[in-house]
């Protein structure tokens, strides 16, 4: 493992070892797989779980990751986040799915396959007003459906918008 890649890891550590979750509204004090994520979240994000939204969404070609602050005046929220998202599709584009197998502690859905196919993928952060996101791209019907079971997974494990009645950032 690179010096890069372990880092985030020694972050999780660190926060499951001394963090303290703060339940999010509509979750239960007693949900500790959602507060294990949300604090592996944080880790690897850069940014508090509880005060940013994610989305989710599919589309036809692929689908799109979302993540933005609650709080417009954030910048340094805001910052991070635009840095984490290109982070991310400079990653996915390599094949390197490091990152969300550290926040969900599992091999996430559909990577396998976005890894392998990495070249019949494209990958592109644009900021938003509050935060980015990455659009995820495919004509290879396959490729596609790898990315929306990565997505499905994603927006049931964060509790996103589409999963739950929550809902999305405006």
């Amino acid at each position: 493992m690179s010096h890069r890649r372990s880092l985030p890891l020694l972050a999780v550590i660190g926060t499951l070892s001394c963090g303290q979750p703060v339940p999010q509204s509509g979750t239960t004090a007693g949900d500790s797989a959602f507060a294990a994520v949300q604090d592996r979240g944080a880790a690897v994000m850069g940014v508090d779980q509880y005060t940013s939204a994610h989305v989710f969404e599919e589309r036809p070609d692929g689908g799109r990751i979302v993540l933005e602050r609650a709080d417009a005046a954030d910048s340094a929220g805001i910052a991070t986040i635009r840095a984490h998202m290109r982070e991310i599709a400079s990653a996915f584009a390599r094949g390197d799915f490091t990152a969300p197998g550290l926040v969900h502690a599992q091999d996430v859905p559909g990577t396998s396959v976005m890894a392998a196919r990495r070249d019949a993928l494209t990958y592109t952060a644009q900021d938003r007003p509050r935060g980015a996101e990455v659009r995820i791209i495919s004509t290879d019907a396959a490729v596609v459906a790898a990315v929306h079971a990565f997505l499905a997974f994603q927006r049931s494990d964060h509790r996103a918008a589409g999963h739950e009645g929550h809902s999305a950032p405006r």
